[in-house]
């Protein structure tokens, strides 16, 4: 390969949430962690070498993206995902999770319903809660180590509720499911029915793996474009999340006009000068760094297959279709929440994401970050492999 995923960088003492923060956030420092979703990989090159172009220019003062901005966008969109994007349709803001809250208070009132799929990313229920709406879950379903969707219960949450929102995940976080264009059609198709507007956080469609393909909600239709808001981001797929940037798709000009009310009520108006020549950058010339990286990550996926069937058959792997998070099922072993919890963190040295903590139906799981050189993840899968054993 021309870049090394396998060098080791110590991400120690460099103000890593990752790394740097167990103690404050209740955990052991003698912890590996493998739980936020930022990777331990350098960016791309290219992309270095425009920020430190900017760096060495010495001023940071108020920035806006420009025409060719604009153009790495679209072009990015049209290529990989057939989706065209017009200038005026873009709203860039400071992260996805900013702007599913802002869509929250942009298009429901104190005490509307708002519909999300657990287990699901949780920033999605905190969005929700945080400002005064109530969660409605629709359940996916794992049938056989496949999530599916269960579209009678779907449509019977929309209208038993009278749901006025949808944030659907796009592909799925935690479960790892690309859905497929049919699966959205048959969403889209409900929505329409009833009158639900849907945000679609599609910021891991750039990892998909062999086999599946990534369909951008709003490119299905132009019915479904106008009930639609695409919220992307470079953060995951270059590691960039720092840099605190993402671009928001509204097609329909009254929606596009509510949510720019909401992001100007928040006070918010320039992007992070150094955010935005790093978006550029990755999409002019970061490509051929992330077809190598995904070759990477594919090969992690295969290396945790095997080994938790040669090692540690009791945990299961859910089949990922795209993201570089995984999502571990510790159901055989029969442990409650609280037994998990103490398999991953003292018996393992682990620090993973709880699926518990992406709603009840993730309860029996685990999510672990994969984004990180093999040596690492060998560490991790073995300190599993020990605490597993201790049990019995």
């Amino acid at each position: 390969m021309k870049y090394n995923f396998d060098e080791i960088i110590d991400r120690k003492n460099t103000n890593s949430l990752k790394y740097d923060f167990a103690i404050q956030r209740g955990m052991s420092p003698d912890l590996l962690p493998m739980w936020v979703a930022d990777m331990d990989f350098k960016t791309a090159p290219e992309i270095t070498d425009e920020l430190k172009k900017a760096v060495d220019h010495g001023i940071f003062g108020y920035s806006e993206g420009r025409e060719d901005y604009f153009n790495a966008l679209s072009n990015w969109m049209e290529k990989n995902y057939h989706f065209h994007v017009k200038r005026n349709w873009l709203i860039k803001t400071p992260g996805v999770v900013f702007a599913l809250a802002m869509a929250v208070k942009a298009f429901t009132k104190l005490n509307d319903k708002v519909l999300i799929q657990q287990p699901v990313y949780y920033p999605f229920k905190e969005v929700i809660e945080d400002n005064g709406r109530i969660l409605v879950n629709n359940s996916l379903k794992n049938v056989d180590g496949h999530y599916e969707i269960d579209f009678d219960d779907f449509e019977r949450k929309i209208t038993d509720n009278d749901v006025k929102l949808f944030l659907l995940c796009n592909p799925h976080n935690p479960v790892g499911r690309v859905w497929t264009r049919e699966e959205l059609e048959q969403i889209g198709e409900i929505c329409l029915k009833h009158n639900v507007l849907v945000v679609s956080d599609e910021i891991h469609g750039d990892f998909i793996y062999p086999g599946f393909t990534h369909t951008s909600f709003a490119s299905i239709s132009k019915e479904l474009e106008e009930i639609t808001i695409v919220c992307t981001a470079p953060s995951k797929t270059f590691n960039l999340a720092g840099l605190q940037i993402s671009n928001i798709f509204i097609p329909n000009r009254d929606l596009r006009r509510k949510f720019r009310h909401q992001v100007n009520a928040a006070g918010y108006s320039q992007l992070n000068s150094l955010g935005l020549v790093a978006c550029q950058a990755a999409y002019e010339k970061g490509e051929e760094w992330l077809n190598e990286l995904k070759k990477y990550l594919l090969a992690n996926v295969e290396f945790v297959r095997d080994y938790l069937k040669e090692n540690i058959p009791s945990v299961e792997l859910i089949n990922p279709e795209g993201t570089y998070l995984l999502w571990l099922d510790f159901r055989k072993l029969g442990l409650d929440n609280q037994e998990l919890e103490d398999l991953i963190i003292k018996r393992s040295k682990l620090w993973l994401d709880s699926g518990a903590i992406f709603g009840k139906d993730g309860e029996g799981y685990q999510r672990i970050n994969i984004a990180c050189p093999r040596k690492i993840l060998e560490k991790a899968l073995n300190n599993l492999k020990e605490g597993v054993n201790s049990l019995s």
